[in-house]
């Protein structure tokens, strides 16, 4: 890509040093006519025509810019469409049942509907004549049949699911073509900053390549619901994002996808400048993992974690008031918590050199190591700081024993007793109360 491209934002702000102040003192000098001769005020327009002259050229290099950047991206970004069979609970209703003297439906089933839905995809890798598609779990999680089109229309129906993830709702699908087609380039998100242009590139309502542009409105977002995948931060934008839109990328003025479109925070279900991507580099790793072992692994440390936040008067009680973290209730016996030497009631408050702001972060960066290899871990206990490096594991199934509450130690949770707390378990168990002891 030529350089001017690779710069867009130096453009813009030479475009504004350059155009803007010279229409103004163009439009000053006109202003200042009155009394001078005809020749010196009929120059006035020549320096408004030489102004805008310059501003046309600059927003021209703006415009060709953003041209190359959509050329670039959007031969890389599918439509991703399935179908989906639903199982009805109402009975089908024969109108001849009535001719039979027989009750409508007979204990008959509905056959399945065929629901169809629509998704964007990322080209992220190629083998041999294999290209991945890196998507949205939700997009193909319950999909019974799967075809991707490239953006000059070309369809592919043999599409197979490589692996899905509902932690980070991320998935990697896979079809295979002779043709030599481009793959994506993968930028770093680490390196985005509120305020950063940016273009959300997808299939929004079935209008398929569709570019809409926006600047990076905030960072590290969370997820707002259990619906949404909550083991990721999310970048926010205000580049219109609809349905369809998901999985789609979201790419930087280099054409570097930094963020794939997830969900939208949209009352009425469309649009309102409220979108959310998942950082492209916390699907790194994902990628890698669905590619070479059919599912994500997660670094995993063996813990039930909590933000003192909730409960002020724990964090006064541990000495950790105004200190960001996350702090531990119980930790799994045999995992490397324990292992470790870790205690319920110890405050991570740094991993591997991540500074961790709540609980969420400290999945999220747990999540993101390498199992079986050691990391420095920075805590908090009675008021102390300490350091242990500690390795991790793999992260067991959900089903998994070792997820059993019998393996948690010490298995509760210890709340700072106040005296709507000792009131309410009073009035579980006696009619009186004694009066208020001391928390100790």
């Amino acid at each position: 890509m030529k350089q001017h491209s690779m710069k867009l934002v130096m453009i813009v702000v030479l475009a504004l040093l350059v155009a803007a102040p010279s229409l103004m003192f163009a439009s000053g000098r006109a202003e200042k006519t009155t009394g001078q001769s005809v020749a010196q005020a009929s120059a006035a327009p020549a320096g408004d025509t030489t102004a805008m002259a310059e501003a046309t050229k600059n927003l021209a290099t703006i415009q060709y810019s953003f041209r190359e950047v959509a050329q670039k991206v959007l031969p890389v970004v599918v439509e991703v469409d399935v179908t989906e069979k639903s199982q009805s609970n109402q009975q089908a209703v024969n109108p001849f049942d009535w001719f039979f003297n027989q009750q409508p439906g007979n204990n008959r089933s509905s056959p399945p509907r065929i629901q169809q839905g629509l998704g964007s995809g990322i080209i992220v890798q190629k083998s041999g004549t294999t290209y991945y598609v890196l998507t949205n779990n939700h997009v193909v999680d319950s999909a019974t049949t799967i075809s991707v089109q490239l953006y000059d229309q070309t369809k592919f129906d043999k599409v197979k699911v490589v692996g899905t993830d509902s932690r980070r709702d991320l998935a990697v699908i896979s079809f295979t073509s002779t043709e030599n087609l481009p793959v994506a380039d993968l930028g770093d998100s680490g390196e985005l900053q509120v305020g950063d242009l940016v273009l959300a590139v997808g299939n929004p309502f079935g209008f398929e390549n569709t570019v809409t542009m926006g600047i990076v409105s905030a960072l590290g977002r969370s997820s707002p619901s259990s619906d949404v995948a909550m083991n990721t931060d999310y970048i926010q934008t205000d580049a219109a994002i609809n349905q369809g839109n998901s999985g789609g990328a979201l790419v930087n003025i280099k054409g570097e996808v930094v963020g794939i479109n997830t969900w939208i925070a949209a009352p009425t279900g469309g649009s309102i400048g409220l979108g959310f991507a998942i950082p492209i580099n916390n699907a790194k790793k994902a990628i890698s993992d669905f590619i070479n072992k059919g599912k994500v692994e997660y670094g995993w440390l063996g813990v039930q974690i909590t933000d003192p936040a909730s409960d002020p008067g724990v964090a006064k009680d541990l000495k950790i008031e105004n200190v960001k973290g996350a702090m531990l209730l119980n930790v799994y016996k045999g995992q490397p918590s324990e292992k470790a030497g870790l205690l319920p009631g110890d405050f991570i408050t740094n991993v591997n050199g991540q500074d961790i702001a709540n609980s969420n972060k400290l999945t999220q960066v747990v999540g993101d190591l390498l199992a079986d290899k050691a990391y420095d871990f920075q805590l908090i206990r009675n008021g102390e700081k300490m350091k242990l490096s500690i390795k991790l594991a793999v992260r067991p199934d959900e089903n998994s024993d070792a997820l059993s509450y019998k393996n948690l130690w010490p298995g509760l949770r210890v709340v700072h007793i106040n005296e709507q707390v000792r009131q309410r378990r009073c009035r579980k168990e006696t009619t009186t109360c004694p009066p208020a002891l001391m928390a100790s």
